[in-house]
């Protein structure tokens, strides 16, 4: 496999040597030469699907970095129980397609015979891959999608649960908190207009049962619905009106990030203007906001991962900072929220893996997420007590675009009420403010 040195000057082998002799990396990897360790002839395969092309392709902007990284720190085998095993890192783009999600994932299992699937990004990437691994009982550890989405719309019971496949993230619980108390903190009408489109998100976060309109009418706001609407519409005039006829004060929803631009841009030519746009998915990316030239400054989204989040990984020992700053130097990009949660991934993988009693045993694999307890660079990760056996939740914060210094915009941090380990940088500005 290709270690890529001279595109990643950050972790070329001196330099982790000298990590190494600071303490900045953690000891017994398994990544460097000399140990006195027993090599393994079978290998290790963990497969990865995320959707790097397609509509969805902004979650997996920081993927090329993370795999990098671990091929890194894999090169010269994983060292578990005082053996070497090589490791194999088979990608695999689900290019924003369920059906090709599910297509790939069939792949890795049957063809390339793997040991643990990874999956990152939006039900649409982790659902089908999930049942996938159910079917043929294949360990699957899963991220970014709120935990309802991902266990509702695959027919998950609480008292049941799932036998393979285990997810961490946060839930539409979490972040009906984080933006509530975002909207409460500045003067608004409380009529909030929802943009949820035809898909896993959009029908979990505007279920009319479970997701956002019956918690918000308990919280005193009124809901305008129009409707959902099938990804890459292209004329939002429906909804532009629903939400003018109104006098919506605040704008929330869950669109795909070419969406969100399409829209934005025909309310601003339609007249419609809120005081406070608080969006999901679209808004998480700073190619994504600054897609929206001037209109994206005070856009506001749920946050759940930043440079200055308190953790650092298991695996590298870098902190979050840390972790951002070298995908900036690699990159010469600004972070994005997916890089730390692509980084717990193989952060939880590699615990897994170290802890499993038998590796050639799918279900001691299986057995060993299940006991996972780990700290990590997007915080504590254990499926001990979660809302079901399958979920583990991470923490939620609220942020803000404000225009930036060296880059277009800055995400701040301005709400924390179910995180107060995560510290608030500023308030919540009205849009124009």
């Amino acid at each position: 496999m290709s270690n890529n040195n001279s595109k990643y000057p950050e972790l070329q082998r001196r330099q982790f040597l000298k990590l190494i002799g600071s303490g900045a990396v953690v000891a017994g990897a398994g990544a460097f030469p000399g140990g006195a360790f027993a090599q393994s002839a079978r290998k290790i395969k963990i497969g990865f699907v995320t959707p790097k092309t397609g509509p969805l392709a902004p979650f997996a902007e920081a993927d090329n970095f993370v795999i990098n990284q671990m091929r890194q720190l894999f090169a010269d085998g994983l060292d578990i129980g005082g053996v070497k095993y090589p490791v194999e890192i088979i990608v695999k783009d689900s290019q924003s397609n369920p059906n090709r999600a599910a297509g790939v994932a069939n792949d890795l299992i049957v063809k390339d015979k793997i040991d643990l699937m990874l999956v990152s990004s939006t039900p649409e990437t982790t659902n089908p891959v999930s049942d996938q691994c159910e079917l043929a009982k294949k360990p699957c550890i899963s991220t970014v999608a709120p935990w309802q989405p991902w266990f509702f719309t695959r027919g998950g019971k609480i008292d049941k649960g799932f036998d393979w496949t285990y997810h961490f993230f946060w839930g539409l619980e979490d972040l009906i908190a984080v933006f509530t108390s975002m909207w409460n903190s500045v003067p608004t009408n409380k009529v909030a207009g929802g943009l949820w489109p035809n898909d896993g998100d959009g029908n979990a976060w505007g279920d009319a049962k479970m997701g956002f309109p019956p918690v918000l009418q308990k919280n005193g706001y009124t809901v305008v619905d129009p409707g959902r609407y099938q990804n890459l519409t292209s004329d939002y005039s429906a909804q532009i009106a629903k939400y003018k006829e109104s006098k919506a004060d605040i704008l929330t929803g869950v669109p795909i990030p070419p969406d969100f631009t399409t829209f934005w841009s025909q309310a601003m030519q339609k007249g419609f203007k809120p005081k406070v746009a608080t969006v999901g998915k679209a808004l998480l990316f700073p190619s994504s906001v600054e897609s929206l030239g001037a209109n994206g400054d005070g856009l506001s989204c749920e946050v759940w991962w930043t440079p200055s989040h308190p953790f650092k990984s298991s695996l590298t020992n870098q902190n979050a900072g840390q972790l951002a700053g070298a995908y900036e130097s690699v990159t010469k990009k600004q972070w994005t929220q997916p890089l730390g949660f692509a980084h717990a991934l193989f952060e939880v993988a590699v615990d897994v893996l170290r802890r499993t009693k038998d590796l050639n045993s799918p279900a001691a694999i299986r057995d060993a997420i299940a006991a996972t307890n780990l700290n990590t660079v997007v915080g504590p990760i254990s499926w001990q007590g979660g809302p079901t056996k399958n979920v583990a939740k991470t923490p939620l914060v609220g942020g803000q675009w404000r225009k930036g210094g060296k880059f277009k915009y800055d995400l701040v941090i301005v709400e924390n009420s179910i995180a107060k380990n995560i510290p608030v940088q500023d308030k919540l500005k009205l849009i124009g403010s």
